[in-house]
């Protein structure tokens, strides 16, 4: 979402190169350029003129730190001014350990409340909690299926009431319901509209007067930039609530709300949907997200990733296999499904460092690849996966009519594992092989 702001930030950084110092001719025309850069992204114009105000004050009332040059330098203090325009500290949300939890999700039609409600359940069970999803959402046809639906897919009860109880009644039975099933939060999935009225906020306002709530979640699409956050501040006005979830955050709008809404509203960012698996749900770091847009990669948020999604010992093993020199296609092809439950290659790349801006431009690696190589190889015999040598012309042909590709697809794939072993018989020759395995395939060193 922040790739045209990153790259903006990464040309304005650019004309600091090569100065000595830091002036108040030079640091003008960075911050011309970093202020066009954040309205250009939808950032509300008094949040950006604010934050190039306080950048200006720091930049010239500091001397070049040692080590850094003025482009650094300026940098730092970005980054820095970013972290608190996206709410400094991390808030996450605050639920009971003991006695029952309860959640009111809010916003209007189209923004992801229910797909939301779904995955913060299945975040929540990961984290040994037992959710039940309330379908308070008495007026969109369907919307009491679309829960259950996805509750389903997650594992998780919903109670719903088709007699046309009204919403607070609904919530009410609903957290009876859960304590009855030995449920310690409950989650409640409300109406939208596709504009803000009075009936809705009236409804919002009566249901966390039948049931107290822990934690009220309004969220918003990131994607409509400005008007989400207009919405919030009609929201925080008129009902109240403890923190924002932003969803489509990996579509391609220009993410000026996820710049804004802190500032604006006084609410912090709290959750953030990054992709549509029920998988793709992130706590919102202030600091990494600072580091994302200005194409300083995300490394934590990758690793946690990793250590949540991927099998460490099915990883240690192919390590091991790696080191050993006996890494085959059927290893290679367990590799994949191991990076494939990460989510999408160009997502993971987008958390290294200097792959924001127009880097991943120059990137040639779609996730339709992956499924290209996966169907080759499940075309492969157990013999043929595991000792490649005997693949000959009349077994690739075979290989391609089995995989819908050609022999030049299967060619290319045969050639790239032959250039790897090659690779790692050289590595191995110099005594590195152990530590290029382990950084590649995530093992540890034994």
């Amino acid at each position: 979402m922040f790739q045209d702001l990153t790259r903006r930030l990464e040309g304005a950084m650019r004309k600091l190169s090569g100065q000595t110092q830091l002036t108040e001719e030079n640091v003008k025309e960075t911050l011309r350029e970093i202020r066009l850069a954040l309205l250009e992204a939808d950032v509300n114009y008094q949040v950006a003129k604010t934050l190039v105000s306080r950048v200006k004050e720091q930049a010239l009332g500091q001397t070049v730190l040692e080590g850094l040059d003025p482009a650094q330098q300026v940098v730092k203090i970005v980054h820095e001014e970013l972290k608190q325009l996206l709410g400094g500290d991390t808030a996450e949300l605050v639920l009971p350990e003991k006695g029952m939890a309860t959640v009111m999700v809010m916003g209007l039609q189209g923004s992801g409340k229910t797909t939301f409600c779904g995955k913060l359940a299945k975040k929540l069970v990961s984290e040994g909690r037992k959710p039940l999803l309330v379908a308070a959402d008495i007026y969109r046809p369907a919307a009491i299926d679309q829960l259950e639906t996805i509750a389903g897919q997650v594992g998780v009860p919903v109670f719903s009431d088709r007699v046309k109880k009204s919403a607070p009644q609904i919530v009410k039975l609903g957290q009876r319901k859960a304590r009855d099933n030995g449920c310690d939060v409950l989650i409640v999935d409300t109406a939208g509209r596709l504009h803000i009225d009075d009936t809705l906020l009236q409804e919002l306002n009566d249901i966390a007067k039948m049931v107290s709530m822990d934690e009220q979640l309004l969220v918003l699409d990131a994607m409509t930039g400005q008007e989400a956050v207009n919405i919030a501040e009609q929201f925080a006005t008129r009902v109240g609530y403890d923190g924002v979830v932003l969803t489509k955050l990996d579509g391609d709008a220009r993410g000026g709300a996820a710049l804004s809404v802190k500032e604006i509203t006084g609410k912090p960012v709290k959750l953030v949907g990054v992709g549509e698996k029920l998988d793709d749900l992130e706590v919102f770091h202030p600091d990494r997200m600072a580091s994302r847009i200005l194409g300083m990669g995300d490394v934590l948020t990758l690793i946690e990733q990793a250590e949540s999604k991927m099998d460490l010992d099915e990883a240690q093993h192919l390590a091991d296999r790696f080191t050993s020199g006996e890494f085959s296609l059927e290893d290679f092809q367990k590799q994949i499904k191991q990076v494939k439950r990460m989510g999408s290659l160009k997502g993971m790349l987008k958390m290294l460092p200097g792959m924001g801006g127009g880097a991943l431009d120059k990137v040639n690696l779609e996730d339709d690849q992956f499924v290209r190589v996966e169907a080759i190889i499940n075309s492969m015999t157990l013999a043929e996966r595991r000792k490649p040598d005997i693949i000959n012309g009349s077994r690739r042909k075979r290989i391609a009519r089995g995989s819908g590709t050609n022999v030049s697809q299967v060619n290319k794939l045969l050639k790239q594992y032959r250039d790897m072993r090659r690779m790692m018989k050289q590595i191995n020759a110099s005594g590195g092989l152990q530590e290029f395995g382990q950084k590649v395939l995530g093992g540890s060193p034994r």
